[in-house]
């Protein structure tokens, strides 16, 4: 059992911070923006909540964070408040979100020079993977850091794998998003040209799932796809934030990513017709609009 803290109980954050409860049987302490909703969780999970990222991070082993963005990482760890103040020599903080490589190794450098280790650790899964414990989680970090942080982390994890230093958890996570972007895409218009070719879509994905074209998205969007069902999860909005990391990142490395510039684009599209919350899988509504 350790002493844990976790930083930001979104639809991510609050059932991964439960995990570390109810399967790692550790001692957690949650921080969030909105105190009703630590309220809740801490009701819930008979843990203890505290006002401020650095009260929560106070004595503890490990402080893992779930937030937004960049500025909202910056926000709950850097500054007087912030978990990087009440951390101890020796600790680790394990960063969960989505977020640039930059700011990792930033709050890494950071890190180092106060006496404790980062990991930057971003995860794919999506709310329900998080909500059953089984994430892939991408880290970067040192080896040694990383040894310790794993064991806490598959309280919620499927998959965990240490990919280099600094910011390459961040790296890998940025190749996730690119091959899931071309992904839906290219499914989006295989339903679309199914259905114009007067096609059963459902039998043709039933059969074609069997062989190479077979892919996560297929398996479990297909159908909701063709009924034109999209309030659910992951939304473009996010998609978007996350895409805007992985171009910003190819302009500061040389790396050419046309597809998925064209796809962001098309996800643009997604948000004018007033889907920002719709799940990804609405790429295919800007093509049967």
């Amino acid at each position: 059992m350790a002493k844990v803290a976790f930083l930001g109980l979104g639809v991510m954050g609050f059932p991964m911070a439960g995990h570390l409860v109810a399967k790692g049987g550790h001692e957690v302490t949650v921080f969030n923006r909105t105190q009703a909703k630590a309220n809740i969780w801490a009701e819930k999970f008979a843990g203890r909540t505290a006002p401020t990222p650095r009260e929560a991070a106070e004595g503890q082993d490990f402080v893992m964070a779930c937030v937004g963005n960049d500025d909202d990482l910056r926000s709950v760890t850097i500054g007087d408040d912030g978990a990087f103040a009440g951390l101890d020599a020796g600790a680790i903080f394990v960063d969960h979100t989505t977020a640039s490589a930059e700011v990792a190794r930033e709050l890494d450098a950071e890190a180092t020079k106060r006496g404790f280790a980062f990991v930057d650790a971003p995860v794919s899964g999506g709310q329900a993977g998080a909500e059953n414990g089984v994430l892939t989680v991408m880290c970067g970090g040192s080896a040694e850091a990383y040894a310790r942080a794993e064991p806490v982390i598959a309280a919620y994890a499927r998959m965990c794998k240490l990919m280099g230093p600094a910011g390459s958890g961040q790296l890998t996570k940025m190749v996730n998003q690119i091959c899931i972007a071309g992904l839906v895409e290219g499914l989006s218009e295989g339903i679309h040209f199914a259905k114009k070719a007067g096609l059963d879509v459902n039998a043709v994905i039933d059969t074609i799932s069997k062989g190479a074209a077979q892919s996560w998205q297929m398996e479990n969007r297909h159908k909701t796809m063709t009924e034109g069902k999209f309030d659910f999860g992951f939304a473009v909005e996010w998609m978007r934030k996350d895409l805007a990391i992985c171009l910003s990142e190819a302009r500061r490395n040389g790396a050419s990513l046309p597809v998925t510039a064209l796809v962001d684009a098309f996800y643009a599209e997604v948000e004018k017709l007033g889907g920002r919350r719709w799940d990804t899988s609405s790429l295919l509504a800007r093509l049967e609009r």
